[in-house]
């Protein structure tokens, strides 16, 4: 539900939970220990940065992270928003009674006073907060016990992913219309948090505390990077909880192919891919919830401890799981445009529902016509949450191998695991195409439309979407862009209510003239 935040009265709690205040930007007033003292401190016992490591990835499944008061189900960490923001896209038609999304798929819930912009600022900052601390653990020089080395570089990395997916929601990345966008390095984008062992000075802080350019924030994405790398390479992982060098480097492959750097973004998603190999027919039917398989890469193993139920993945996006969407409050259902262009030879066609539907589902949603049956079901949810696969670097490799050269020679060995009957040319349209279908509901669309510069049409002949959601977004809408939060704006000298970004609710920006007011 749409919920006004009374900002004054928000309780944070959790790790720790950061508002980009000028208080928080003087880096150099931390109380935390941090230099010399502290890396003394961690060289003799590694194992005393553990828990804040791990509370990097626990804080990335969190349960309300906006720790406001009211029911926020749909607020479970990175996955929440990748569900949130696909909805804003087409690919995903939602069936039901329309608890949740209502508001995202209309593109109506990116006002700077709503919910939504708090969350998905709050989420990714507090991550960039938190990886600074570990990262003031240490003194000047790099650690050389392994287990720090790792601990070090997983902050450095999740800098990275951070920062890359701020400058996607909060500002248009593209310049210009498919397939010949190219990238916006000059817009302004969100502010950057450095670390005391940054080496920043009171003035440096201040003068990136505001909205940098994109440019800037890639800066600082490729810093990270870089930083990263050399930690991770050879370093100890415990499990597939944590970031390690071949997550590091598919977290630089996503953000190179939305720099459109294509070289460096087939060397990063080809370095990624090492040691993984592809689902074949059987496990691609295993519901995508182990994070064990041999594909995943990245992902979150849940307990009985970590599970949140209701407000969950799961409960959202399985229509075999008794949650929402099992339940048929809001179902998950592949967009029936989408789903025609599968063939029947695609193992992937029966991840969801025909038109007809399947009465003999478990539960309500999984019986109802296009519904995804992709994500399985556990009456435990102990599922995991899968953050990164194999196949999306195969896809990654595909895309800047069509943009550079016209066709891909990579994407026929993730097809050759997907459809035996495959025969197709390789182009870019074909490789977006294949993206599409692989990566549904894994929260990669809103994403691409970005970088792409696609807009979305819901109101085709035939549309499976409700008629609530029967719009046509076009690229470079304001409403695609989320403003910046009013907590941040009270909080933040370096911003002003003037640089919030323009944004007009979806439905309003596109009535036509006898939709007007009066009419």
């Amino acid at each position: 539900m749409k919920k006004y935040i009374a900002l004054f009265s928000v309780v944070l709690f959790a790790l720790s939970v950061y508002s980009c205040s000028e208080e928080n930007f003087d880096v150099r007033s931390s109380s935390r220990l941090s230099g010399s003292d502290a890396a003394e401190i961690v060289e003799a016992d590694p194992e005393f940065l553990a828990a804040y490591v791990n509370g990097f990835y626990a804080w990335m499944v969190q349960y309300n992270t906006q720790a406001s008061t009211g029911t926020v189900h749909d607020d479970y960490g990175h996955l929440a928003i990748g569900a949130i923001t696909d909805l804003m896209g087409q690919d995903i038609a939602v069936n039901g009674s329309w608890n949740w999304g209502t508001y995202d798929i209309n593109h109506d819930y990116g006002q700077w006073d709503w919910s939504r912009p708090y969350q998905l600022w709050n989420f990714y900052f507090t991550l960039i907060k938190n990886t600074n601390e570990v990262i003031d653990f240490f003194g000047e020089d790099d650690p050389t016990n392994p287990v720090l080395r790792s601990y070090l570089g997983q902050a450095y990395a999740l800098r990275a992913f951070s920062y890359y997916y701020l400058i996607q929601l909060f500002q248009d990345v593209a310049l210009g219309d498919y397939p010949n966008a190219t990238f916006n390095k000059e817009a302004p984008a969100v502010p950057i948090i450095y670390a005391v062992r940054d080496g920043k000075t009171t003035e440096e802080v201040a003068a990136k505390s505001g909205r940098n350019k994109i440019e800037d924030l890639c800066v600082e994405i490729e810093r990270n990077i870089d930083l990263a790398l050399p930690l991770l390479d050879g370093a100890p992982r415990l499990t597939k909880n944590e970031v390690d060098y071949n997550v590091a480097q598919g977290i630089a492959a996503r953000y190179y192919l939305l720099s459109q750097q294509w070289d460096k973004a087939i060397a990063a998603a080809t370095a990624a891919l090492d040691g993984y190999t592809l689902m074949d027919n059987a496990r691609l039917h295993a519901g995508f919830k182990e994070i064990e398989d041999p594909e995943v890469m990245w992902g979150f193993n849940h307990t009985s401890e970590t599970q949140t139920t209701y407000a969950s993945f799961f409960s959202h996006m399985s229509n075999d799981n008794y949650g929402y969407g099992g339940i048929g409050q809001s179902v998950r259902c592949i967009d029936a445009s989408l789903y025609n262009q599968i063939p029947v030879s695609d193992y992937r066609k029966s991840l969801f529902n025909g038109p007809d539907g399947d009465s003999s589902a478990p539960y309500a949603g999984g019986k109802l016509a296009y519904a995804a049956r992709k994500f399985g079901g556990d009456a435990n949810y102990l599922q995991d949450y899968t953050f990164m696969r194999a196949a999306e670097m195969y896809l990654i490799i595909a895309e800047a191998e069509a943009r550079k050269d016209g066709t891909s020679t990579t994407l026929a060995t993730l097809m050759a695991k997907r459809d035996p009957a495959w025969t197709k040319t390789a182009d870019l349209q074909e490789v977006l195409l294949q993206r599409r279908i692989e990566l549904w509901g894994e929260g990669f669309e809103y994403f691409d439309l970005r970088r792409l510069a696609k807009g979305v049409d819901r109101t085709y002949a035939g549309t499976n979407h409700s008629a609530q959601a029967q719009y046509a977004f076009p690229a470079h809408a304001k409403s695609w862009n989320f403003q910046i939060p009013q907590r941040e704006i009270q909080n933040n000298v370096y911003i002003t209510e003037e640089e919030k970004n323009e944004w007009i609710t979806g439905p309003e920006e596109f009535k036509t003239p006898d939709e007007g007011e009066g009419e």
